[in-house]
C-alpha cells in the first residue's frame, strides 16, 4: 500500500488535486491575488513542460528506428511471427482510424461545456498558443523535409517521422555489422532519453501543481469539469476500440464468445490490478492455453504482442490530440487528420512498455504538433492519465489474447512445428 501511495501516478494526481483546490479557493477568496500567483506559478509549470518537450524529438526518432528494426527482424523469424506482425499492424492502423472517426462523433454528441473550453483556452493561451494550420498544398509539400535538422529544430514531427521511417527501412538493407552498430547507438539514445524522462517525471508534481494552481486560479471550477469530461471521452474511445477484440477472437480465433470472456476474465483482473501487459503475460499464457492454443504458438505470439501491439495506443493517443484540438478550436482538415492518424500508428509502433506518465508526452506530442494544437495542455492531462491508462491496459491485453487465438487458428501444423523450434532455440535464424 505504501508503495502505491508513493507511485509517480499517485503523487502527480495528488499534486493536480491540491493545485486545483488551492486555485479555486484563491479565485473565490482573493481574486486580486490571482495575477501575482499566476506570474509565479506559470513560469514554473512552463519550465517543466519545456523539460519534457526537449526529450521528445530524440526519443521519438530513436524509438522509431529501433522499433522498425525489431519489427523487421521479428518478421524474418518464421511464418507464425510474420503472420502475428501482419495482424498487429492491421489492428494498430484500425485503432487509429477508429479514433479519427469516433472521437469527433463523441465530442459532437457530448461536447465540452463551452464555458469550460473558453476559460481554459484563456488560461493556457499564453503558455502555448495553437499553431496555424497550413493550406493543403503547403501541408503536403512540407511533409518531405528539405533539411531534416531544420525540421527537428522547428518541431516538424511529420517530416521527422517520414525521414525516420525511410532511415529505419534503409537501415535494414545495409551490412549486418554496420546495422547492429547503428541500432545499438539509437537504442542507447532511447534508453538515455528514458532515464532523463524518468527524472523529469519524478519532479512532475511540482510542475503539475504549478500549472494546476495557475489554471484553476484563472478559471475556477471550469478546469475540474473539463478534466472529468476529458477522462470520460478518451476512456470511451478506448473501450469502443477494445470491444472489437471480441469479433476478432470469435471469427479470427474460432472461439465462442462466452468461452473467450470466461477464460479471459482472470487475465483482465490481473491487468486491472497491475496496469501492465507484461505483468499479465503469465495469465495470458494460461488463458490462451485453456482455449486450445499450443504453447509453441502462444510462446512466440504473446511476447510479440506484448512488445509490439499497443491496440488502444493509436486510438487513445489520437483521441487526446483531437480532444485538445476541439478544446482550442483548431480546425482539422482531412489531410491533417490523415497525417495525424499515420503518426499515431508510427509512434505507437515504436513505443515501449513503460508507465503511462512516462510515455504520454512522447507519444502524443508528435500527433498534437501534426494537428497544429498546443502541447501545454498535456502537462495537465498527464496528471489524470492513471484512469484512462486502466482502459489502455485492458484493451491491450484482450487484443493480445485475440491475436494469439487468430494466429493459432490460421497456422498450419508445419508452421506450429517451426514455432516450437523457435521457442526451444530463440537464437536460431
Amino acid at each position: 500500500m505504501s508503495r502505491s501511495l508513493n507511485s509517480p501516478s499517485t503523487r502527480i494526481l495528488g499534486a493536480l488535486i491540491l493545485g486545483l483546490v488551492l486555485g479555486v479557493v484563491l479565485a473565490a477568496a482573493q481574486p486580486g491575488a490571482v495575477p501575482t500567483v499566476a506570474a509565479v506559478a506559470q513560469p514554473i509549470g512552463t519550465a517543466w513542460l519545456n523539460a519534457l518537450q526537449m526529450t521528445v524529438i530524440p526519443l521519438v526518432f530513436s524509438l522509431l528506428v529501433t522499433g522498425i528494426a525489431a519489427t523487421a527482424q521479428a518478421a524474418r523469424s518464421g511464418a507464425v511471427a510474420a503472420r502475428a506482425i501482419a495482424v498487429i499492424l492491421t489492428i494498430m492502423v484500425f485503432s487509429a482510424v477508429a479514433a479519427a472517426i469516433l472521437t469527433p462523433l463523441f465530442l459532437d454528441f457530448a461536447p465540452m461545456p463551452a464555458s469550460s473550453a473558453a476559460a481554459l483556452r484563456g488560461a493556457l493561451a499564453d503558455v502555448a498558443p495553437a499553431g496555424p494550420v497550413p493550406p493543403l498544398g503547403d501541408f503536403m509539400a512540407s511533409m518531405v523535409p528539405s533539411n531534416v535538422f531544420a525540421a527537428a529544430s522547428n518541431g516538424a514531427f511529420l517530416s521527422l517521422i517520414l525521414f525516420g521511417l525511410l532511415f529505419a527501412f534503409a537501415l535494414t538493407r545495409i551490412e549486418q555489422g554496420a546495422r547492429d552498430t547503428l541500432i545499438a547507438v539509437f537504442a542507447a539514445i532511447r534508453d538515455t532519453m528514458l532515464v532523463m524522462i524518468g527524472w523529469i517525471i519524478w519532479i512532475a508534481p511540482i510542475g503539475v501543481f504549478a500549472l494546476a494552481v495557475s489554471v484553476a486560479a484563472k478559471t475556477g471550477t471550469a478546469a475540474v469539469g473539463a478534466l472529468l469530461h476529458y477522462i470520460v471521452t478518451v476512456s470511451s474511445v478506448g473501450v469502443a476500440v477494445s470491444l472489437f477484440a471480441l469479433p476478432l477472437a470469435v471469427w479470427g480465433g474460432r472461439v465462442a464468445i462466452g468461452r473467450f470472456l470466461r477464460e479471459s476474465s482472470p487475465t483482465l483482473a490481473v491487468a486491472l490490478s497491475t496496469q501492465s501487459s507484461l505483468a499479465s503475460m503469465p495469465a495470458m499464457l494460461k488463458a490462451t492455453e485453456a482455449m486450445g492454443v499450443p504453447v509453441a504458438t502462444s510462446g512466440v505470439v504473446l511476447p510479440l504482442c506484448v512488445a509490439m501491439l499497443r491496440a488502444t495506443g493509436p486510438a487513445m493517443n489520437l483521441a487526446v490530440a483531437i480532444y485538445v484540438a476541439a478544446w482550442f478550436g483548431v480546425p482539422m482538415s482531412f489531410a491533417t487528420l490523415a497525417a495525424a492518424t499515420l503518426v499515431a500508428v508510427l509512434t505507437s509502433l515504436g513505443s515501449v512498455s513503460l508507465p503511462g506518465q512516462i510515455s504520454f508526452i512522447g507519444a502524443i506530442s508528435p500527433i498534437a504538433v501534426t494537428l497544429g494544437v498546443p502541447i501545454a495542455p498535456l502537462g495537465l492531462l498527464v496528471a489524470v492519465e492513471t484512469i484512462p491508462d486502466i482502459f489502455r491496459t485492458l484493451g491491450n491485453v484482450i487484443f493480445d489474447m485475440a491475436v494469439t487465438l487468430t494466429v493459432a487458428a490460421r497456422s498450419a501444423p508445419a508452421e506450429l512445428s517451426a514455432a516450437d523450434a523457435l521457442l526451444a532455440d530463440p537464437a536460431q535464424p
